[in-house]
């Protein structure tokens, strides 16, 4: 699903509605006919999506999904849908709850579910990667860690490639003949931003460029950090060609800071962003990007889940499956050869 959204210059979430068939999704028709033919091309199972599981009320399987956050980022809902479709081709359903990080709502969310007889396992989210301290009561069943980890390193884990996302992003502008390529990093604090800057750095000895303090800033994630940074970074005395900024929102920031310095993207200095959101589509000129890629996380994450399940209690070993989807690049007309 993830390549059909980026063959067809949509959002995941876009392919996701159009292949199940959502209704009341008012999409136009030309849309929906160019995924549709993108899908097919790229081999992807129609048909067979189009089909229900074989499974009565009575016999599906209920997967139970904790998340902390969804209603302040896309990102999570999109983890949702591919743990959703994932569950519904296994012959089962996914029964969420948002626990806004609190204890106590986390408990009784959990014993509820528990109570049900058809409960499989967990999918246990957090709305940005971070370490977690698991719940005892969810090691009695099969559990998967999506966007998160813990210290026992025993349970199948679903992270993002950000440190290979942040060293192609890099390359890529390096590949363009950018010599000279600022970074706005998010908040420093976050694995996401530590990654996608390591990556960054690694790309740069890879090419056997040095890597300038003087080209850095550390941002928020919202486009007005984006905008003040590329204004400090453009006064320097020898000023970036390219910029790689963490996420999208800042990338946004940037182009409309390089735009009021009377300067244009591409053609004077390229913006690279970071997320492939919705809006990346729609900027002038569209955002050249990195899709995080969270559909396939959260795919990834349930059929991790079926695979512990169907193997069995034998299965719930010390050895930790540690599952990195990859970050693919998105090009489109913000970057441009020197």
């Amino acid at each position: 699903m993830t390549d059909v959204a980026k063959a067809a210059g949509v959002s995941q979430s876009t392919v996701s509605m159009i292949i199940n068939n959502v209704s009341g999704a008012r999409l136009a028709r030309a849309t929906r006919a160019r995924v549709l033919a993108k899908a097919v091309e790229l081999g992807y199972p129609l048909v067979a999506r189009d089909v229900a599981p074989r499974a009565t009320v009575q016999s599906r399987k209920v997967i139970g999904y904790l998340v902390d956050e969804i209603s302040t980022s896309p990102h999570p809902v999109v983890s949702m849908d591919g743990a959703r479709d994932a569950a519904w081709q296994h012959g089962c359903t996914i029964q969420l709850a948002v626990t806004r990080g609190n204890p106590e709502q986390e408990a009784a969310a959990i014993e509820a579910m528990q109570a049900n007889p058809g409960l499989l396992g967990w999918v246990y989210s957090t709305i940005f990667t971070r370490p977690v301290r698991l719940p005892e009561a969810l090691l009695s069943r099969p559990t998967v860690l999506l966007n998160c980890h813990d210290n026992s390193r025993k349970l199948p884990t679903v992270l993002p490639g950000e440190l290979a996302g942040g060293h192609t992003a890099t390359e890529h502008l390096i590949a363009m003949n950018h010599t000279r390529i600022g970074f706005i990093n998010g908040e420093p604090w976050m694995e996401a931003a530590q990654d996608r800057f390591k990556g960054y750095k690694r790309a740069l000895a890879s090419a056997d460029l040095p890597f300038d303090p003087a080209l850095v800033r550390d941002g928020d994630w919202m486009s007005g950090t984006g905008f003040d940074c590329t204004i400090s970074l453009m006064q320097e005395a020898r000023p970036p060609t390219a910029i790689f900024c963490a996420n999208d929102l800042m990338a946004l920031g940037a182009m409309e800071a390089i735009k009021q310095l009377g300067l244009n993207v591409p053609q004077d200095v390229s913006v690279m962003g970071y997320d492939d959101q919705e809006i990346s589509r729609h900027t002038h000129p569209p955002l050249t990007t990195m899709l995080l890629p969270n559909y396939a996380m959260g795919f990834a994450a349930v059929e991790a889940l079926i695979e512990l399940a169907d193997a069995g209690t034998a299965a719930r070993s010390p050895r930790r499956i540690l599952i990195k989807a990859d970050c693919p690049l998105v090009t489109r007309d913000s970057v441009q050869k020197r």
